[in-house]
């Protein structure tokens, strides 16, 4: 029984670090806090080119990862592309725009 009180604590800090470990972040997989960073900066995005009148946005595709944003889909004018791009840009907490657009 004693050994058992003495393991306990230790067993729940081993727990601890281990779910803290799977919080962190990698090259390849973001932390859970970039995650929610990356949803925020997505739903800016998205409303940023549905209240601009001069997009189609429907067929625009925003995705972020690690606070780049990658702009995707097709759209009518050179113009679109670059209002598009524009917009992502001046959305707080965005580090670089990847535009992937194409004309129609």
């Amino acid at each position: 029984m004693k050994y058992a009180l003495k393991t306990f604590p230790l067993l729940v800090v081993i727990g601890l670090l281990i779910a803290l470990a799977g919080c962190s972040s990698t090259d390849t997989r973001s932390s859970t806090g970039e995650y929610i960073d990356d949803t925020v900066i997505t739903t800016k995005v998205k409303a940023a080119i549905f209240n601009d009148a001069s997009l189609s946005s429907s067929q625009i595709n925003v995705e972020t990862y690690k606070s780049v944003v990658q702009l995707s889909g097709f759209v009518t004018s050179q113009a679109e592309i670059d209002t598009a791009v524009s917009l992502a840009r001046n959305v707080a907490g965005v580090e670089s725009v990847v535009n992937s657009m194409r004309l129609r």
